[in-house]
C-alpha cells in the first residue's frame, strides 16, 4: 500500500451536497492509501485514548471512542458501498486484503489491555457513575464488545481468537465474491417464439436488456437475478428451459471449481465453533443469541418449529392443488421446485381471477417510490425533495433530501433500484453516515443521517416505466423501512443511532413498514396504470387483497426451513460435511421434494457474508413483532392513526439501541407480543384455532 500520508482527501473530507461524498472525485484505486493512513490514524487515536494517565471517565473513555476511527469510518462506509452495489477486479482484489486486515485490526483494539481496564472500571462502578439509560446501554454496548473480542483470555487465547477472525473475514469475502461470479457468469440466451411461449411484455422487456448488456442484441437473456428468474420461473411455458434456469440458479456457490463455496463453509463452521468455546459458550448460536430478544437457541428452534408443523401442513395442500392442475393439463410428472411458481400462478388466476401479469401494470416503480414517500409523510411528518445532477457512485442512483413538517432537514437519502452485473444481489439499507449528537473534531454538533437503499429491479429499455411485481414492491417498502430507522434516529451516540440494535429487533421496522403497501387508500392512489393512469380497479384491488395469503405455505416453508438449517450449523459441536447436515435436518422435518431452502447453503449469503450467522430466524421474530405492531392500528380503525404514528416514532424508529427492545415494544405497544397474530396473518391458522372461540 502507499504512504500514510498521501491519499485523495475526497474519501474523507466530505463537501458535496449537505455533506454528502464527492463520489466523481474517488477513483478506485485511490482506496489502498486511504485505508493505510485512515487504519493508522485510528490507531493513534486507540493509543491516545488507552494511554490517558487521567482517572477513566464515561466522557474521556466511552465518548472518546464513540468519536475515535471517523477516518476509517468514511473509508470504509464509501468502500464497502462500492463492493456490493458497484464492483470491478480492482475494488475485489482490495476486499480481499482489506477484510482480514480490517478483522486483525479490530481485534488488537479489543484485545488491548490498558484500554479494556478503563472500560471494566467503569462498568464495575456504572451505578454510581449517574448515567443516563443511552449512557449505560452504551456503555454496555462496548464493555459486552470487549469480552466478546476476548479482553478478558489469557494472551496465547487472545492471539488465537484473532487469528481466526482474521481467517473468517477473509472466508466471508471468499464466499460472496464467489457468489457474484457463478451469479455473473451464467445466462441462458433465448431467441425464437418457441423458447418465449408464456413470456409477458415486461419480462421479455426486462430479458431484452440484459441480452443487449451481455452483447446478445435481438435475443433474451434468462440471468440469476431474482428480478428475472423468478418471472420466467412463473410465466415460461416451456418445463425444460425452467429446469435449466431453476438448477442453475440453485447451483450457486456450488459448482465445482474455483467458485465453490462448500470448503468455506466447512472451514467457516469449524472456526466459528472454535471462537465460541473460546469465549465460553456451548456453540456458536449460544454466542449470537446472547443480548438479542430470542436469548437463546432453545427459544429460536420452538418458535420455527411451531411455524414449520402449520407451514408444511398447507404447503402440502397446495402441492395436492398443483398436483391436480398439472393432471388436468394431461401431464404426469410430478410437482418439481422448478414447477411451482408456474402452477401457482395459474391456481392463483383461477382461484383469484388475476394473474401477476395483470397486476404489473399498476406496479411503476416511479409510483410505489412516490407511494413509501407518502406514507412515510402520513406517519412521521416527513417529505421526499428529490436533487438532480448531483454525481454518486453509478448514474442509476437517486439522491433525495428528506425534510420534516417545518422544512428542516433530517437526512439525505440515496435509492439504487436497478439490477446490475457489478452488483451483489438481494436488496439492503446502508448508510454513510449515521445520525448523532456529538460534537466532532470539526466543531460540527451532531451528524447528518445519509442512507441509501439497493434494490435489484430488472432495468426496463429506454423509454419504457420499470414495473414491479407485488413482491418486489413489498421488497421496496421493506428497505425504506430500514431507511427510516436509520433516518428517523433521535439518539446521542453513534454506537446505537439508527439500526444499531439487536438482530432480532432490527427487521422490525422494516417489516411492519410493508404492511401500508396493501393499505387500500395507498393501492388506490399509487396503484395506476402505465399507460392509461388509470387506478387499479376496484375489483383488481379486493382480489390482490383477498390473495395476500395465497401460497402462504410455499413461502413459510421456503424461509423456515432455512432458519432450521441455519440453527444447526450454528448449535452442533462439529461438522464435517455442511450439505450432509443440510440434508439431514430436511429429512428429519420432512421438507417437500417439490420446494427447495429459500436459500442453499452455498450461497446463503445471510449467514456466511452477510452477519445473520445464527440469525436468519430474527426476519420471523420481527414477523411476530409486525404483525402485531400494526394490529394496533387496526384496532384504531385508521392505518395512519396520529396517536400510535407518535409512539411508533418515538419508540420504535427513533430510539435506536438506546432502550432496551423489549422495553421499547411495551412503550409502544403497551405488552410483549404472542405469534398468534402472525399466524393469522400468514393464513397458517385462524383467530379462532388459536383462542378456541366460536365468535
Amino acid at each position: 500500500m502507499s504512504s500514510p500520508t498521501q491519499f485523495n482527501q475526497a474519501l474523507v473530507n466530505w463537501n458535496g451536497l449537505h455533506g454528502l461524498p464527492r463520489f466523481d472525485a474517488i477513483a478506485d484505486g485511490d482506496f489502498a492509501a486511504a485505508f493505510e493512513s485512515a487504519l493508522a490514524s485510528h490507531e493513534r487515536e486507540i493509543d491516545a485514548i488507552a494511554g490517558n494517565k487521567e482517572e477513566p471517565s464515561f466522557d474521556n473513555t466511552v465518548v472518546a471512542l464513540e468519536l475515535a476511527g471517523d477516518e476509517l469510518s468514511r473509508v470504509s462506509a464509501l468502500f464497502w458501498n462500492r463492493a456490493g452495489a458497484h464492483t470491478n477486479d480492482v475494488i475485489q482484489a482490495l476486499e480481499r486484503e482489506i477484510s482480514p486486515r480490517m478483522s486483525r485490526h479490530y481485534s488488537k483494539i479489543g484485545m488491548n489491555a490498558d484500554l479494556f481496564k478503563r472500560i471494566d472500571t467503569l462498568w464495575e462502578k456504572r451505578e454510581s457513575l449517574g448515567l443516563t439509560l443511552e449512557q449505560t446501554r452504551v456503555l454496555e454496548r462496548h464493555w459486552k464488545g470487549f469480552v466478546k473480542s476476548g479482553a478478558k483470555l489469557p494472551k496465547a487465547e487472545q492471539e488465537k481468537l484473532a487469528a481466526i477472525n482474521e481467517k473468517l473475514a477473509g472466508l466471508s469475502t471468499g464466499f460472496g465474491q464467489n457468489v457474484l461470479a457463478d451469479e455473473k457468469s451464467w445466462s441462458l440466451i433465448l431467441s425464437g417464439e418457441e423458447n418465449l411461449i408464456g413470456i409477458p411484455d415486461f419480462l421479455r422487456d426486462a430479458m431484452a436488456a440484459a441480452a443487449r448488456e451481455r452483447g446478445e442484441d435481438g435475443k433474451y437473456a434468462v440471468t440469476l437475478s431474482r428480478s428475472i428468474i423468478e418471472p420466467f420461473l412463473t410465466f415460461s411455458e416451456r418445463r425444460d428451459l425452467r429446469e435449466q434456469a431453476f438448477k442453475a440458479w440453485v447451483a450457486r456457490g456450488e459448482n465445482a471449481g474455483a467458485t465453490d463455496n462448500r470448503g468455506i463453509i466447512r472451514e467457516t463452521l469449524a472456526l466459528r465453533d472454535e471462537v465460541a468455546k473460546l469465549l465460553g459458550y456451548g456453540n456458536f448460536a449460544e454466542l449470537k443469541l446472547d443480548n438479542t430478544m430470542a436469548k437463546t437457541p432453545q427459544a429460536v428452534n420452538d418458535l420455527l418449529r411451531a411455524v414449520w408443523t402449520r407451514a408444511v401442513k398447507r404447503a402440502r395442500e397446495e402441492e395436492a392443488d398443483i398436483a391436480e392442475l398439472i393432471a388436468a393439463e394431461g401431464k404426469n410428472h410430478e410437482v418439481m421446485p422448478w414447477d411451482w411458481r408456474h402452477y401457482a400462478e395459474k391456481i392463483r388466476a383461477q382461484r383469484f381471477n388475476f394473474s401477476e401479469a395483470e397486476l404489473k401494470p399498476y406496479l411503476q416503480l416511479e409510483k410505489i417510490i412516490d407511494a413509501c414517500f407518502d406514507v412515510a409523510g402520513r406517519l412521521f411528518g416527513i417529505r421526499a425533495v428529490e436533487k438532480k445532477g448531483i454525481a454518486v457512485y453509478h448514474p442509476d442512483v437517486r439522491v433525495f433530501e428528506i425534510r420534516d413538517r417545518d422544512d428542516k432537514l433530517v437526512a439525505l437519502f440515496l435509492g439504487d433500484y436497478f439490477a446490475r452485473s457489478s452488483k451483489r444481489s438481494g436488496a439492503w439499507m446502508s448508510s454513510f453516515q449515521s445520525q448523532h449528537k456529538l460534537t466532532l473534531k470539526n466543531g460540527h454538533h451532531g451528524e447528518l443521517p445519509i442512507i441509501y437503499n439497493v434494490c435489484n429491479f430488472a432495468k426496463p429499455a429506454e423509454g419504457k416505466p420499470a414495473l414491479l411485481s407485488l413482491d418486489d414492491a413489498r421488497t421496496l417498502f421493506h428497505e425504506f423501512g430500514h431507511a427510516l430507522h436509520g433516518m428517523l434516529s433521535n439518539v446521542t451516540y453513534p454506537s446505537v443511532s439508527g439500526t444499531g440494535v439487536s438482530r432480532d429487533f432490527v427487521e422490525l421496522p422494516s417489516q411492519l413498514y410493508e404492511h401500508w403497501l396493501t393499505v387500500p387508500a395507498i393501492l388506490k392512489e399509487y396503484a395506476v396504470h402505465f399507460e392509461t393512469g388509470e387506478p387499479m380497479p376496484q375489483a383488481l384491488l379486493d382480489k390482490v387483497l383477498a390473495a395476500r395469503t395465497f401460497n402462504s405455505g410455499f413461502n413459510t416453508v421456503e424461509f423456515t426451513s432455512s432458519a432450521l438449517v441455519d440453527m444447526a450449523f450454528h448449535t452442533r459441536d462439529k461438522v464435517d460435511d455442511p450439505m450432509a447436515v443440510q440434508a439431514e435436518v430436511l429429512a428429519e422435518i420432512g421438507m417437500p421434494k417439490s420446494i427447495v431452502m429459500r436459500h442453499a447453503t452455498p450461497h446463503f449469503q445471510h449467514i456466511f457474508s452477510g452477519g445473520y450467522s445464527a440469525g436468519y430466524y430474527s426476519y420471523m421474530w420481527s414477523e411476530v413483532l409486525d404483525a402485531d405492531a400494526f394490529a394496533a392500528f387496526e384496532e384504531t380503525g385508521d392505518a395512519f392513526n396520529g396517536q400510535m404514528a407518535a409512539k411508533l416514532r418515538d419508540n420504535i424508529y427513533s430510539t435506536g439501541g438506546s432502550v432496551d427492545p423489549e422495553n421499547a415494544y411495551k412503550a409502544f405497544r403497551g405488552k410483549l407480543p404472542s405469534p398468534d397474530a402472525m399466524l393469522v396473518k400468514k393464513g397458517l391458522a385462524t383467530f379462532e384455532e388459536l383462542t378456541g372461540s366460536d365468535a
